[in-house]
């Protein structure tokens, strides 16, 4: 349906543009006649009248969507072409190859119709400026629109539904594979994978931590499978040494408990901050999953393990702001994680102190008193952790024996888990020699290029079962013995007094920790200094309640203090009067002395030398500049009045005030000029470099510039503008001298 009557000299005259574009990088590698069809547009533009010079070809956007324009730099390039007026005609196989998405299609429309160029596909040649052609080619943009639409749909649909019937093949973690039967979900066949799966589990069931059981893992020198093609028919399985984030998705992967699941995450589309539309993908809670067949296949747990799995792991992570929890550490600290504090609910943090590195427990809540943040509480821990414990022995006791026997059970399991993944391995390793064998026997003598690689194959082979065999003897021999009649009286004996496996040296303080959460959930603890105790409210698991009250130590009374407020006025007094001007200024105030009486010359020469505050030295020459007000200080020096302020208060700016509440004077001197500069030399560094280069913190710099030790700048403009100090290779031994 090519009208000859619409293309003109003018189209003809400007450039021929033929855009090709397929979908997928797959397409182009098998759907050629396409692209060759795509290509043939050239030679259609040249019959239409266009010279051969003049037809451009587009293909930068091959293997790319149609459904947008992100990363389609062609259609961006053919958009401006159009906009600019360069070109006569566009030309594409069909209109859901420019794109199959209305809004750039239509956006394209208008362009071309603007701009008088021609559209052109398999079927004819289109004006967009004609009304005709215009809503021809509209429905026709509509019509790919809804195409992509309706194959999605029709693709989804049927991949929802076969998943919503649990038939779905997709990618599963290794030690599982696909039956033969629809959704039919199996064991590994290789006996070594499942028993390192099951493994796992077993190990999470006595640690109750994912990091635990890696160590355990890496202790015992074992080895992890890992399956290279998670879909279809058992792939290679590689033994490699195992990573912390592959097991903890065993754990938190609901395949290995035996459901089937899909939908776990969603795919959304969002405008950055520069305005670009992305993807990402969202993890979706479990109640959000689309499918969700529990029971589906055989697992390696339940279900109800699994849940209980997921919620230890969460409470191992690190607990929220007024929620007790978290994974037990190595730390001495018996109630790690289950001290709560009485006053305002919140987890209460361990400290050490002493050289015993006695523990402690403090509250990260902090109140303001007296203009001063205090702890709502903070005590030593050995007074309160022996009641705590007493109060546990005492519940446990009637368990002791029977728990003290589970406990030796489970050391000998452990070990007996460990002799299991070894014998496997052994097994593994001398089937992978015998396979190196026969391989190296069935070539050819005359081929040496091949019989060299299958002989150091074979030899690889024969050392790694030698050090296997090797390990596994090492560790029969370690296998602990079994337990006698008399043992067994002695450990009953033993058991019937709990109080000495405590304090045994063998059980550690993780030990202790793990046993008390057993039966313990929560300690609240409610600190009454004043009345010299500590009020304790157990909370057991089961909602039972025990409330004790433990005799602590009250605080000595310290003797008077100066306040802070004073110190640090003093402080900048100090630099620019003498002692007796001081102590007028802070009479006058009404500032008191630690024992409450009136400052004196002495007192403040006293004071000051305690806090080790340099004396005023007055100036044998007389004051140089210019003395003005803030507000004229700061349009002489091109700042802020609350900048000249925030520099009088740290100590850069020099100042004076006849009386307190007076309005400050600054005395313009050269100097001072000098140091407020537009941009700093570049020997001047940053605060950040500076305390990066002298190995010191950023007070430590700031007052080394106050006393004069440190030449600073100040860069009163520009995106970085601020303190800049001079920072010379000599420079660390000055602080050799301090130290």
């Amino acid at each position: 349906m090519t009208d000859p009557s619409k293309i003109k000299p003018t189209h003809t005259q400007r450039a021929a543009c033929v855009y090709i574009r397929q979908s997928t990088p797959g397409q182009v590698e098998h759907n050629r006649e396409s692209t060759a069809r795509q290509y043939a547009l050239a030679d259609r533009a040249a019959q239409l009248g266009w010279p051969k010079e003049q037809v451009v070809v587009i293909d930068e956007d091959l293997g790319l969507s149609g459904s947008t324009t992100d990363k389609r730099s062609g259609f961006a390039r053919l958009t401006s072409e159009v906009a600019l007026a360069h070109v006569g005609i566009v030309l594409g196989l069909e209109v859901s190859r420019l794109a199959r998405n209305n809004a750039d299609w239509y956006r394209l429309l208008e362009l071309c119709g603007v701009t008088d160029t021609l559209i052109g596909d398999n079927d004819g040649v289109y004006h967009p400026a004609l009304f005709n052609d215009r809503l021809l080619l509209g429905l026709k943009g509509t019509m790919s629109e809804a195409e992509l639409h309706i194959i999605r749909a029709r693709l989804d649909g049927g991949i929802r539904n076969k998943a919503a019937r649990g038939e779905l093949r997709r990618g599963l973690p290794v030690g599982l594979v696909w039956g033969e039967q629809d959704g039919e979900v199996l064991f590994h066949p290789d006996e070594a994978v499942t028993g390192a799966i099951r493994t796992v589990f077993e190990r999470f069931a006595e640690f109750g931590s994912a990091r635990r059981v890696w160590l355990w893992f890496r202790s015992e020198g074992l080895s992890f499978p890992l399956q290279t093609t998670p879909a279809g028919m058992p792939g290679p399985i590689r033994w490699v040494t195992p990573t912390y984030h592959a097991l903890h998705q065993i754990l938190t992967n609901p395949v290995y408990a035996g459901a089937y699941t899909y939908g776990k995450t969603r795919y959304e589309r969002y405008v950055d901050e520069q305005g670009v539309v992305k993807k990402r993908t969202r993890h979706l809670p479990m109640d959000q999953w689309s499918v969700l067949i529990r029971d589906h296949h055989p697992g390696f747990i339940d279900w109800a393990t699994f849940e209980a799995n997921q919620a230890r792991l969460d409470s191992n992570t690190r607990p929220r702001p007024h929620q007790a929890g978290g994974a037990v550490r190595e730390g001495s600290a018996l109630l790690q994680g289950m001290a709560t504090c009485g006053h305002c609910g919140r987890r209460l943090m361990v400290h050490y102190r002493g050289r015993n590195s006695a523990p402690g427990y403090h509250c990260a809540g902090k109140d303001i008193v007296d203009g001063r943040g205090q702890y709502c509480l903070n005590v030593g821990g050995m007074v309160i952790e022996q009641a705590v414990a007493n109060a546990f022995l005492e519940a446990v006791t009637p368990a002791a024996v029977e728990a003290t026997m589970l406990s030796i059970q489970q050391l000998q399991a452990n070990h007996d888990a460990a002799l299991s993944q070894w014998r496997l391995e052994v097994e593994r390793t001398r089937y992978e020699a015998e396979r190196a064998e026969r391989r190296y026997r069935a070539v050819e003598p005359e081929n040496r290029l091949v019989a060299r690689g299958l002989e150091t194959e074979w030899e690889k082979r024969l050392h790694d079962l030698a050090a296997a065999e090797t390990e596994l003897r090492r560790r029969e021999q370690q296998r602990p013995n079994p337990i006698g009649p008399e043992q067994l009286k002695r450990i009953q004996m033993l058991g019937s007094d709990i109080r000495q496996v405590w304090t045994a040296p063998a059980i550690t303080d993780r030990d202790r920790k793990e046993l008390l959460r057993t039966l313990l959930e929560e300690v609240i603890l409610n600190l009454k200094r004043a009345e010299g105790h500590a009020h304790l409210t157990l909370r057991w698991r089961g909602g039972a309640i025990t409330v004790l009250d433990v005799p602590v130590p009250r605080f000595k009374p310290m003797g008077p203090r100066t306040d802070e407020d004073t110190i640090s006025l003093l402080r900048r007094l100090a630099a620019l009067y003498p002692d007796e001007v001081i102590a007028g200024i802070l009479n006058r105030q009404g500032r008191k002395t630690a024992t409450g009486e009136r400052f004196t010359a002495n007192q403040v020469g006293s004071l000051r030398r305690y806090r080790n505050i340099p004396r005023f030295q007055p100036s044998a020459d007389p004051p140089i500049g210019e003395l003005v007000s803030i507000r004229k200080a700061a349009q002489i020096l091109g700042m802020n009045t609350s900048s000249i302020h925030r520099w009088l208060a740290d100590g850069f700016i020099a100042g004076e005030q006849v009386t307190p509440g007076a309005p400050w004077q600054i005395r313009i001197t050269d100097e001072l000029r000098a140091s407020i500069v537009q941009q700093a030399p570049p020997e001047y560094l940053p605060m950040l470099e500076t305390t990066m280069k002298l190995g010191v913190s950023r007070q430590t710099v700031l007052q080394r510039v106050k006393r004069g030790e440190l030449q600073a700048v100040l860069v009163r403009q520009g995106r970085r503008k601020g303190l800049r100090i001079k920072v010379v290779d000599q420079q660390p031994a000055l602080f050799e001298q301090l130290s």
